[in-house]
């Protein structure tokens, strides 16, 4: 029955709809902000129908359907672009999965604790979740790279909500640590993969092969490790 609902579209549109839909469901909230149990209604909804969007890419994924799609060619190979693979879809469904869970949580809890500038929360909880989605399904490390810097910048808000010195410390740091990282590292162990493989796609098996010095590729994975600040490396594990 769910993936009836989403079979009168192209396959690759479903990509575009999974980061889509939570930017609607973020609108909504906004729009809704003054009236809390529709606002929270949208929330759920929003939640319930990514999931149910997912749940159809995972059937095309086992049928063999292909999914790609992009949105902007910057040069020759480089570009905004999305496709479907196994791991990617099973951590989008693990997170659209949980953005209902969690949803439903929040509210109870916002509520119970009569948490102030809860509009905001929601909005920039289903900014994050589109970011998750376009990561999920990046098809390049600089679409992953784009939309793994908006992901910081989304749950920025989430991090400082509490709104004391003590949260907005935290952000601080959150920014500091997870911005430096992704542009000292993170960009840079692309921009060599670029130089040294001529690629940025994800392909199966790998783009380094034998004829590539293995410390330059040593080096980038270096690069790669402490590029991704979330992962928590020492020393920016705080």
């Amino acid at each position: 029955m769910t993936m009836n609902i989403w079979s009168a579209f192209e396959p690759s549109q479903l990509i575009n709809f999974t980061i889509i839909v939570p930017l609607i469901g973020a609108a909504l909230v906004l729009l809704l902000g003054k009236q809390p149990n529709l606002r929270e209604a949208a929330s759920i909804t929003t939640a319930v129908v990514l999931f149910t969007l997912v749940l159809a890419v995972t059937d095309n994924t086992f049928n063999n359907v292909g999914m790609e799609t992009t949105w902007v060619t910057l040069l020759p190979g480089l570009e905004v672009a999305f496709s479907v693979e196994p791991l990617g879809v099973l951590f989008a469904l693990v997170a659209s999965f949980l953005w209902i869970i969690t949803t439903i949580y929040a509210i109870g809890y916002m509520r119970g604790h009569n948490e102030d500038n809860q509009t905001r929360f929601f909005f920039c909880f289903a900014l994050s979740i589109s970011t998750v989605m376009a990561i999920c399904f990046s098809d390049n490390l600089l679409t992953l790279f784009i939309f793994y810097e908006l992901l910081t910048l989304s749950t920025y808000p989430l991090v400082t909500h509490a709104g004391t010195e003590d949260a907005k410390h935290g952000g601080r740091v959150y920014l500091g640590i997870l911005l430096s990282t992704s542009i000292a590292f993170l960009l840079f162990a692309i921009l060599g993969t670029w130089v040294t493989a001529g690629t940025l796609e994800f392909t199966p098996g790998g783009i380094f092969n034998s004829e590539h010095s293995g410390n330059v590729v040593a080096l980038l994975l270096v690069l790669f490790c402490y590029g991704i600040g979330k992962a928590a490396l020492m020393p920016f594990h705080r």
